[in-house]
């Protein structure tokens, strides 16, 4: 019998991020966070399953070529009373262990239950969709063969450690870019501020969803938008959603996506950040890691505890995190004069105070001495202008500004190759600088081309 043809590959790919300033603030709506985008990038490529003529299937499959078992496959079904979509994981083979993703598996019930109640079309052709992720999204083997943009990292994704670049909010974001690019072609342009509004609501949804709990959003966002200030938007707005296959879903998440009677109030300023040219962020990752929940839970319950002493050093620290940016925006729209770094280096100098000040009266290890030790060391080489402990802080990573100079990069290198990190009652760890740099731009419709190798035939 004849095949059917299969539509054209779609492909989306969406930013890793770091919160450069703004950790524990950005919870808060009355304070912001400088978010930066990162150049690793996660892709999903959707396509059409073909199918023989005159049979039916109800089942997507989405695979990451890059791990061991990183193949789910859904069969799904619209819940009746308007509940949206239900994904059931499907075993490949009785005899391998049910191997859940929920990110994956949330995300796609979530922009499915989006399309059909967009489109008032219950059906959902078949697609298989294919995961890659840039190489930096995880600490890398040293063997890392020159130039293969998607490493085969040969163990499962729970195996795999990573260096803290946002890899879930990426995934979600792009994920679900990808399904309404395939699915609603005519109804949702993701190079529009109009798409890229619906996607980062839809995308918000199912990120917490996923994660089981309302965020500060900041890392969906940066996904979205790329590098912005960011301020949250309402926690309520999410709180109260109905669950997927409740009565009333689908229509519940098209009106809290479309901002139908609620708008969102998250505020998402591109215009603010900037970077100066001469200048760039680095990553570094530090493998010993650290609980970021726990330490999140902690800060929060001192700022409970101790609200007078807590806001002192919320508007320290958000008076010190809003010079940064004013004085990188400044530095950025400056011409001709020879450019002094000194007011950047004093903001860093500002921003770390304030974080081991609320480290110490938390009880938490948001810049330890390990860090401390860590970062000196590096702004005292020539060419780094300031560093901090991003996000949450803790032992995951540092990230650096510096002179986009190659004997900067080489001078850092060589400083991490020696370094003995002691990671307090982590144990010790190494120190690599990761191969990413800031990225201003966020979602991207990508050309299906690169990823030709890896898709189904």
């Amino acid at each position: 019998m004849a095949r059917v043809a299969p539509n054209a590959a779609v492909a989306v790919s969406a930013p890793g991020k770091v919160l450069l300033a703004g950790g524990y603030l950005v919870l808060d709506r009355e304070y912001n966070g400088l978010v930066f985008g990162l150049d690793a990038r996660i892709h999903c490529v959707v396509q059409d399953v073909p199918t023989r003529n005159g049979v039916s299937l109800s089942e997507i499959t989405v695979r990451s070529p890059q791990f061991e078992d990183a193949v789910w496959e859904y069969g799904y079904t619209l819940i009746e009373r308007d509940g949206g979509m239900q994904m059931r994981p499907l075993r490949i083979d009785a005899d391998l262990k049910l191997n859940r993703n929920p990110f994956v598996e949330t995300a796609l019930c979530y922009a499915l239950s989006y399309v059909t109640t967009v489109s008032g079309n219950p059906i959902i052709t078949p697609s298989a969709i294919t995961i890659l992720a840039d190489n930096d999204y995880y600490s890398t083997p040293s063997d890392l063969a020159s130039g293969e943009r998607f490493h085969n990292f040969g163990v499962p994704i729970s195996k795999a450690h990573k260096t803290g670049l946002g890899s879930s909010a990426a995934l979600v974001t792009s994920l679900t870019a990808a399904v309404l690019a395939h699915y609603l072609p005519d109804r949702i342009d993701l190079t529009t501020a109009e798409g890229k509004r619906r996607l980062h609501n839809l995308a918000q949804a199912a990120h917490c969803a996923a994660q089981g709990k309302v965020g500060s959003g900041f890392d969906v966002a940066s996904a979205v938008f790329g590098s912005c200030l960011y301020r949250r938007f309402s926690p309520s707005i999410l709180a109260s959603h109905s669950e997927p296959g409740s009565p009333g879903f689908g229509s519940h998440l098209r009106a809290t996506v479309d901002e139908a009677g609620t708008p969102w109030d998250t505020e998402v300023l591109k215009d603010a950040v900037r970077v100066p040219a001469g200048l760039r962020l680095v990553m570094c990752d530090v493998s010993c890691g650290s609980g970021t929940p726990g330490m999140v839970r902690k800060v929060l319950d001192w700022r409970k505890q101790e609200p007078a002493e807590a806001d002192r050093v919320w508007r320290d620290l958000q008076a010190a995190n809003e010079a940064l940016a004013r004085e990188m925006r400044a530095l950025a729209e400056a011409s001709g004069a020879e450019p002094d770094y000194a007011s950047l280096r004093l903001c860093f100098k500002a921003i770390r105070k304030n974080i081991r000040t609320m480290g110490e009266k938390s009880g938490v290890p948001i810049e330890p001495p390990a860090q401390t030790q860590l970062l000196d060391a590096c702004e005292a080489v020539q060419g780094v202008v300031g560093g901090t402990v991003p996000g949450a802080g803790g032992y995951d990573a540092i990230a650096l500004l510096i002179e986009d100079q190659d004997s900067t990069v080489a001078e850092l290198q060589a400083l991490f190759k020696g370094w003995e990190f002691k990671g307090e009652e982590r144990g010790g760890g190494n120190v690599s600088m990761l191969g990413v740099r800031e990225e201003m731009e966020g979602v991207k419709v990508e050309d299906t081309t690169p990823y030709e190798e890896y898709l189904i035939v």
